[in-house]
């Protein structure tokens, strides 16, 4: 008897600490998907190169990101989708064309990379069970947005992607 007590115990401590986000990750609220991240660790690792990604941005008059309205007065009920999109921009466009012939450089876009591919995966699941759905607003910026990128060559359109990550980590701590 006292075992089971004891294996009921540790399997609520299990539970309730899967709930909880580990040090330094922050629960975000995309519509009705709950997603916990490094905000910290993907700051940081942006700050360390954004000057020098920055100043390999070639078009300084366009925006990808910024272009009016496309990340301004999201429905909350569209945060979900466009945050879903996204993140998939990012994982499948942006970082498999932002290499430099720095080392350190590469190592923090893999790491940024990486921690994206692990909320793209989260956001993925929320998605596949129909909890993420996607309305006409999230559909048209989106759509603005993949327009931006495609007007650009590739390399540059990436890096100016990358350049521009504080945008939607800004834009994403504010819907928190």
């Amino acid at each position: 008897m006292k075992g089971s007590h004891l294996f009921l115990c540790l399997f609520s401590m299990s539970c309730w600490m899967n709930l909880m986000p580990t040090a330094g990750n922050k629960i975000f609220h995309f519509g009705p998907c709950r997603i916990s991240m490094s905000m910290t660790e993907i700051r940081s690792g942006f700050t360390a190169i954004k000057a020098n990604i920055q100043a390999r941005d070639p078009v300084r008059t366009l925006s990808i990101l910024s272009h009016p309205h496309s990340l301004h007065k999201v429905k909350s009920s569209d945060r979900c989708c466009i945050t879903h999109h996204l993140f998939n921009f990012y994982v499948d466009k942006v970082f498999k064309h932002c290499k430099t012939e720095d080392s350190y450089v590469n190592r923090k876009i893999s790491s940024i990379a990486n921690s994206f591919l692990s909320v793209k995966r989260k956001l993925g699941q929320c998605h596949k069970q129909n909890k993420c759905m996607c309305g006409q607003e999230s559909t048209e910026k989106f759509k603005q947005i993949l327009a931006n990128y495609e007007g650009l060559n590739v390399i540059s359109a990436a890096i100016k992607s990358l350049g521009e990550l504080d945008i939607l980590l800004d834009w994403m701590e504010k819907s928190h």
